[in-house]
């Protein structure tokens, strides 16, 4: 709707590669005059815009009636915290995990977890083969079959699988999907996907033997080692849940900081009447 470029450290769902993948999905995402980007919703069937991943601008007010928006629900939810007033917390903050791509190897070397660093050492040894490439924007292909499975089984909720086919499509040279082959089989996967000076781990998937030979970690070291040598300072490597804190700690032992979202909000102009924050 407006011409603007978000900032090179935007968050990815605030990267123009993510309103483009919106839009082959059917989708019709706004971009304000400063380059944030409000998505619609329909929720219980009411529609409401939603705000991703943004800290909003000072003029939120004034941008929102610009773009017809300003008497519609709006649902916040800033990747850091913030102040938002005339707005109604609807949850609290989320922790993810943040981690420094340090463009020295010794150093992000020696920031691993001793209990990392070993498991790093066993795949290394193992003989495992990696490679990396684009990924493909086929919605069928086998990885996306795997992680619709993945999902229903463990009961996780990511983005559809189309909408990540339609972002390799949008953007092939911000994807990057990384495999790693035991004597010729694929026994590990990871995509990212890349925004501006950062990048997010987007999906993964791994088999038993994956598992066995530690995998995963030679494919994030990897990975993570490509990223900083692209120009990339930091990688999302996602939420942390209560409930799987085994992923917890393979993601902060790679020498990840704990970082925390606002949490949601919700800003619609009569609870914003008299409201004080």
């Amino acid at each position: 709707m407006f011409d603007a470029t978000p900032a090179p450290d935007a968050a990815l769902m605030q990267d123009l590669a993510f309103a483009a993948a919106l839009r082959l999905c059917g989708q019709n995402p706004i971009i304000l005059n400063c380059g944030t980007m409000i998505l619609h919703r329909r929720i219980l069937g009411i529609p409401v815009a939603m705000l991703p991943r943004a800290v909003p601008p000072a003029d939120l007010s004034d941008q929102l009636r610009r773009a017809g928006l300003h008497r519609t629900p709006l649902i916040l939810s800033p990747e850091q915290p913030c102040t938002l007033p005339r707005a109604v917390r609807l949850r609290g903050p989320q922790s993810f995990a943040l981690l420094d791509l340090h463009g020295d190897t010794d150093i992000a070397r020696a920031a691993l977890h001793p209990k990392w660093r070993n498991q790093l050492k066993r795949a290394e040894a193992a003989g495992l083969r990696i490679s990396h490439h684009q990924m493909s924007p086929d919605p069928d292909q086998p990885l996306l079959r795997l992680e619709r499975a993945q999902a229903r089984a463990r009961r996780y909720a990511n983005w559809p699988t189309n909408l990540t086919a339609a972002f390799a499509a949008a953007a092939p040279d911000q994807t990057r999907l990384f495999i790693a082959h035991d004597r010729g089989t694929p026994v590990a996967h990871m995509v990212f996907l890349r925004h501006g000076s950062r990048a997010t781990y987007h999906i993964g998937h791994i088999t038993s033997s994956g598992k066995a030979v530690c995998a995963h970690n030679l494919l994030l070291w990897q990975a993570s080692r490509w990223l900083a040598d692209q120009g990339h300072v930091t990688l999302d490597l996602g939420l942390l849940h209560a409930q799987t804190p085994g992923l917890n700690r393979f993601k902060l032992r790679t020498g990840a900081v704990i970082a925390q979202t606002s949490g949601t909000w919700l800003r619609w102009h009569p609870l914003a009447r008299g409201h004080r924050p």
